[in-house]
């Protein structure tokens, strides 16, 4: 995809959806990736810390979209299909690899067991560089997390996805 064709797919919608987050899926992420602190799974010991319910761990904004939703909480104008899939598909038909690049997640408060969160993802950028005689892919998309109640940005995830060519 040359740099022109690139900066056309800046704006389209990745994601939209709701999430009610679930204890069980806080809990179940905290002991995937090896935090044993007991605020992730009980109550108590939340309250003992001085928060006001069971909080999520930092990076559970990446698999938000896996847990908690329900088709009734659903916004009716989501984009349907795979849009990471129509982008990435070209780039992909040439071979090469997919990477994970960076990932970065922007709290404007924590992330509580019982919130509901309505998300709404976009690519931001997209740009390529030259990397040992490979054209490097790079596409951005940012998912803004707000409090389904007051509207209210809870946390920002910006993820990069790299296609080595």
């Amino acid at each position: 995809m040359a740099d022109v064709e690139l900066t056309s797919i800046i704006g389209k919608a990745m994601s939209k959806s709701t999430v009610v987050v679930e204890r069980g899926a806080v809990t179940n992420f905290a002991t995937a990736v090896v935090d044993s602190n007991p605020v992730y799974g009980d109550p108590r010991a939340a309250k003992a810390a001085g928060l006001p319910a069971i909080p999520a761990p930092p990076t559970f904004a990446f698999v938000m979209n896996s847990w908690g939703q329900y088709p009734e909480l659903q916004p009716d104008d989501a984009p349907t299909g795979n849009p990471m899939g129509e982008v990435l598909g070209p780039l992909m038909a040439k071979g090469g690899l997919i990477l994970h690049g960076e990932q970065e997640f922007v709290y404007h408060r924590p992330v509580f067991v019982g919130d509901v969160l309505a998300g709404e993802g976009t690519i931001v950028d997209a740009y390529t560089k030259e990397s040992k005689g490979a054209t490097m892919t790079f596409v951005v998309t940012e998912t803004v997390w707000r409090d389904d109640k007051t509207g209210e940005p809870v946390v920002t995830s910006r993820f990069n996805v790299i296609h080595r060519g």
